[in-house]
């Protein structure tokens, strides 16, 4: 039995799945009449460069081809001779294995100078071009440039930057694509048919997916299904041969978030350890949909091209999820787990970065009191634990801040964060409060040192556990830079007077002989140590 891929090879330019850009150009100029002498197809792997290449060769020399009709008959006998391989006039050549110049002259150049025995062109389809010898280049552009009339060339390769611009500016070139999920799937959908084979529809989409636009990685795919399963697939015998595929769980994962159902989002975390899956593999996958859904609610045709393609089954499913989820929301929730990949790597334990991430973002839900221990009383003392900053005693109003809001209480932030770090206090005098985004303070920096300093966990939680304190409600940080950044004097000022904090730094410097404590606090400020 022959493997699906070679079976259902297309014969014709409709069975081609996709390239309708490539199509239709062909088929204009077959139907015209006007056909070039030299042709380059580039692009990725299995999306049907030499497939284009054989049935462009059998229109142009089909006997039964009418003017004004672009499609080959595949009933002639010159049709009939090209789909067995069997036509002396198209000439297929592997360029990975006929690399010299020997072999051009000889296999190319000679053959080229005899006219055709059958057919009205001679076709040479030279595949994987770019593997050719300089040498062998240099002797093939001449007869590209000037061939005989009875003469086209079609070269097919992966790598266009290694075919020289001398080679390339005598073809007309073009560009494949890979193949959408959709496309790939109307092409299962018919060999199944043919084959009169029994599969969900679910299935074949997964199968797309996971060839990655790849037409005959798919097709591969579901021929090693189908030697399986026989006439009736299951999904149980489609997971034996298609890689794991947690798009679902990502789905659900959004949902639980959306709805801020904080147990159910952490039990499926580890539902997903519990069953090996790569969890850093599966926070991409999670940002790739997000994105997905961001570009769709900016622009649906964005989404369309640059977004991750899914298969209607799981399209219909994120558009019901991602209904209720807003652009700034998306947006904080791509910012979240992008720090959170970069988390699980060095984390002790892998889920915890996620289980923490879902977590904060959903405080404030309903369902957050089911899965919190039973809440402190009233009376009982605010913990000052500056990594928790969401759990200290503060208003819960979630009244929104703004940006006036945010910089009319920034010297008091200023003065707090002093009592707890006093080299700190003089970095964040340095910084601009320039925006507000939900419940994320963004500060911009003048200079990376400070950026990266602030951006420190246990400085950065130490900042947030302060805001927290100052404005009445959980607040994350955000640094910046702005290498334009001019410090505005009453955000920059201290609530201290310039004299009295002259006359402090004087006695700590008194305190210890040769400026010491002053010493201290320029290294804590810009991360340095004393090598001498």
């Amino acid at each position: 039995m022959s493997t699906l891929y070679r079976k259902y090879r297309p014969k014709n330019f409709t069975e081609v799945v996709g390239q309708n850009h490539i199509k239709v150009t062909l088929q204009n100029e077959i139907q015209s009449g006007k056909i070039a002498h030299a042709y380059l197809f580039c692009g990725p792997r299995a999306v049907g460069k030499t497939t284009l290449a054989r049935v462009f060769s059998k229109a142009v020399n089909c006997l039964k081809r009418k003017d004004g009709q672009f499609e080959p008959c595949n009933q002639c006998e010159i049709c009939a001779e090209i789909n067995s391989f069997r036509s002396l006039d198209i000439i297929e050549i592997d360029a990975a294995s006929h690399t010299g110049v020997d072999n051009v002259r000889e296999n190319i150049i000679a053959s080229a100078r005899v006219a055709p025995s059958r057919c009205k062109y001679k076709v040479f389809i030279i595949d994987e071009v770019h593997m050719l010898s300089i040498s062998a280049f240099n002797a093939l552009l001449k007869i590209i440039e000037e061939p005989p009339e009875f003469v086209i060339f079609i070269l097919c390769t992966t790598e266009v930057h290694k075919v020289p611009t001398t080679i390339i500016s005598r073809c007309q070139r073009f560009d494949f694509k890979r193949i959408n999920v959709t496309d790939i799937v109307k092409k299962l959908t018919y060999i199944i048919k043919q084959e009169k084979i029994s599969i969900d529809k679910k299935i074949l989409e997964s199968i797309a997916r996971h060839s990655d636009g790849y037409q005959r990685d798919a097709e591969g795919l579901l021929g090693q299904i189908v030697a399986i399963g026989g006439k009736v697939i299951t999904q149980e015998e489609a997971d034996l041969v298609i890689p794991r595929s947690d798009i679902g769980e990502i789905v659900n994962l959004i949902d639980f978030i959306n709805k801020k159902n904080t147990s159910a989002g952490i039990a499926l975390i580890n539902k997903l350890v519990d069953d090996g899956v790569d969890l850093k593999k599966f926070t991409a996958d999670l940002i790739e949909i997000l994105r997905k859904i961001l570009l769709t609610k900016i622009n649906p045709a964005l989404a369309g091209k640059l977004g991750l393609e899914l298969g209607e089954s799981l399209e219909i499913r994120v558009s019901e999820v991602s209904r209720d989820l807003s652009i700034p929301r998306l947006v904080a929730l791509i910012e979240e787990f992008t720090k959170t990949k970069n988390e699980i790597k060095t984390s002790h334990i892998v889920q915890l970065p996620l289980e923490l991430s879902v977590t904060r973002l959903g405080l404030g839900g309903e369902s957050f009191s089911s899965f919190s221990p039973a809440p402190a009383p009233a009376s009982s003392p605010v913990q000052n634990n500056p990594a928790s900053p969401a759990f200290n005693q503060v208003n819960s109003s979630g009244a929104k801040i703004s940006k006036e809001d945010l910089a009319g209480k920034w010297n008091e932030v200023l003065a707090k964060v002093k009592k707890y770090n006093h080299s700190l206090s003089f970095i964040l005098r340095a910084c601009q409060p320039m925006d507000m985004r939900g419940n994320q303070v963004c500060l911009a920096f003048k200079y990376k040192l400070h950026k990266d300093r602030v951006s420190n966990m246990e400085i950065k939680s130490l900042i947030e556990k302060v805001l927290a304190e100052v404005y009445g409600q959980p607040l994350r940080l955000e640094a910046v830079i702005d290498e334009n950044l001019k410090i505005e004097p009453q955000i920059n000022s201290s609530l201290q007077a310039p004299e009295a904090d002259s006359r402090e730094l004087e006695a700590k410097t008194e305190e210890k002989p040769g400026g010491q404590s002053m010493l201290n606090d320029l290294l804590n400020t810009f991360g340095g140590k004393v090598i001498k």
